[in-house]
């Protein structure tokens, strides 16, 4: 079984070979890319290899992948694509305070969107995951994930799609980080329900600098955690 080091270093590997393929084939934008299989066998690596590595070029638009039809070079043009793929190369494995960084300054934003865009389903969604994280709490019991959902409601909220997509994106990652650090104790916990009422009342006032503001008070601890580890 690969480790996670290993596993990056294939999928490097494949997305390298499949730059050259484009570039050695003159593959244009919106041209199809051969099928998974002829690719896998051509590579010599597995289908799930091979998809992972596809799927990471999506996520960066540098394909597409279009159910029962295959993948396509996205209109981008060669030499865009080929810059990017060799950023997204060498891009580092991100570290906790990375993640952190990337979280706040999503949500910083998104709580200011939610505030003006937000829906009366919205507001629903909202308080439901504030109460399955104060049950959590309430009882002793771990409620990171519930946490986590209650800031992806926030961001669902915004309106913003890419918002809300990278904060999808970096929420696995941010609760394995959590549980291993032991990131949220029980006074935090505790605390952080007030603090999620606070956003939760600046959001249905529909009042975007307060939200920010309730936002900035709920991040403290954890920004201040974040650069003393």
């Amino acid at each position: 079984m690969l480790i996670d080091s290993q596993i990056v270093e294939v999928q490097k590997q494949i997305i390298l070979k499949l730059k050259d393929l484009i570039n050695y084939k003159n593959f244009e934008p919106g041209d199809k890319l051969p099928s998974e299989r002829m690719l896998a066998d051509k590579f010599g690596v597995t289908r799930s290899n091979l998809r992972e590595a596809l799927q990471k070029l999506e996520f960066y638009g540098l394909v597409k992948s279009i159910p029962q039809s295959g993948t396509f070079v996205a209109d981008i043009g060669i030499t865009a694509m080929n810059g990017m793929i060799d950023d997204i190369l060498g891009l580092s494995v991100p570290t906790f305070k990375d993640l952190v960084e990337a979280r706040i300054f999503l949500e910083l934003k998104g709580v200011k969107l939610a505030a003006l865009r937000r829906t009366a389903d919205d507001l629903i969604h909202l308080e439901n995951t504030l109460a399955d994280y104060s049950a959590k709490v309430i009882k002793g019991e771990d409620a990171v994930q519930e946490d986590l959902l209650f800031h992806l409601a926030i961001a669902k909220a915004s309106a913003n799609p890419t918002i809300n997509t990278f904060m999808l994106k970096i929420t696995p990652e941010i609760i394995t980080n959590f549980e291993k650090h032991h990131v949220c104790d029980k006074d935090t916990a505790f605390k952080g329900i007030e603090e999620h009422k606070a956003i939760i009342d600046a959001i249905r006032n529909q009042d975007p600098d307060q939200a920010k503001t309730e936002m900035k008070k709920h991040f403290k601890d954890l920004y201040q955690y974040c650069y003393n580890i």
